[in-house]
């Protein structure tokens, strides 16, 4: 009997399949290791920043790199790294971290197609390097540090679809002006809860352990930033205030524009 012909493993078919996948793995690989600073010394003139944000170094390769910021007039440095895209999700993880001399945040976002966007991450916050913004937009100071236990945004569809967190700070001394003076009163332990809500996102503050808000704050998608202060805020910081009040009675109330456009 004759056998017949031994068939070729590797046949043109293959061959040309196995040269494509070899040359999208170079280039993605190519497109990854390109340096970081020449990356951005291209693209910064086609980058519209805050007027408040300044890119001042950029060390690194596009995969894991570093760069120096101004944020406000704070020093601050973002380190991210890659990882390898997901092809189901049609998304790009990115570990990042935020840090200055005193503070840092670090996380996880995904940059999604066509134009999703979701973050998450913790961190701590030092009250302290901020005491010069916080003393010339007049608002109070507190002690220590703010541990970001949690926090997650995600934005699709073209616009903010989820923004949750949560927060605590352990309590101490906090001072604010009053007129020519400084008031100042020592206060518990406090929480911070970032939700969704209908209409934006809305912040709570609140004594840990205790029911009722001393503070919220809110941003409406139309870009309106809205405030209260509830009486609770006033007995926690023991100033004197008319006995008929309740506990969830405002005491201080504004409401202006914080975001032109909305969200």
């Amino acid at each position: 009997m004759s056998e017949s012909p031994k068939k070729s493993f590797l046949g043109p078919g293959k061959f040309i399949l196995l040269l494509l996948l070899g040359l999208v793995v170079y280039g993605v690989t190519l497109v990854f290791w390109v340096p970081a600073g020449w990356l951005w010394h291209k693209a910064s003139g086609h980058i519209q920043l805050p007027p408040q944000v300044q890119v001042q170094q950029v060390s690194g390769q596009l995969w894991n790199g570093t760069a120096g910021l101004n944020l406000g007039g704070f020093p601050a440095r973002v380190h991210w790294q890659l990882s390898w895209p997901s092809v189901t999700e049609l998304a790009l993880p990115v570990e990042f971290s935020v840090s200055s001399s005193q503070s840092r945040i670090e996380g996880l976002a995904s940059l999604g197609w066509p134009a999703n966007f979701e973050v998450s991450g913790k961190g701590a916050v030092t009250v302290a390097e901020f005491r010069d913004l916080i003393r010339q937009s007049g608002g109070a100071m507190i002690e220590g540090q703010v541990s970001v236990d949690r926090f997650q945004v995600a934005w699709a569809d073209n616009r903010l679809q989820q923004a949750e967190g949560s927060g605590r700070w352990p309590g101490g001394l906090v001072t604010w002006p009053m007129g020519n003076d400084t008031g100042q009163a020592r206060f518990p332990p406090m929480q911070a809860n970032l939700d969704t809500v209908a209409d934006g996102v809305a912040l709570t503050i609140a004594q840990q352990g205790a029911s009722g808000p001393a503070a919220d704050a809110s941003i409406g998608r139309d870009g309106m930033m809205g405030i209260r202060v509830y009486k609770r805020m006033v007995d926690l910081a023991g100033q004197p205030w008319p006995d008929s009040a309740s506990p969830d009675d405002v005491v201080f109330r504004v409401r202006q524009p914080l975001l032109p456009g909305g969200f």
